[in-house]
């Protein structure tokens, strides 16, 4: 499953370290969410991300009660990426097989 969106990346700040996430679309959640598989901790999957050239691997995993999954940023791929908090940014994203 390979989909691309845009989105705009915000801070979390419920910790002291500084958090940033990217929500993922409703319908795109919903689709991910009925993917069969086995139950991972925090309902996580895991993905390969791409903006522009950089391509990393982490977990989305659902937050919040509407169910919506979110994606990860960490700082390394936000340098690398030139990704800002508040700034559009569109994201190919793959769903990987376990």
């Amino acid at each position: 499953m390979f989909v691309e969106f845009t989105a705009v990346p915000y801070l979390w700040e419920a910790r002291t370290e500084k958090w940033v996430f990217i929500e993922l679309p409703g319908p795109l959640s919903e689709d991910i969410a009925e993917i069969p598989r086995p139950r991972a901790g925090f309902g996580a999957v895991k993905v390969e991300a791409r903006v522009g050239a950089t391509v990393w691997r982490t977990s989305i995993f659902p937050a919040g009660t509407d169910g919506a999954y979110v994606l990860p940023i960490k700082r390394a791929v936000r340098e690398a990426a030139g990704i800002e908090v508040g700034e559009e940014v569109s994201i190919l994203l793959s769903v990987l097989d376990l």
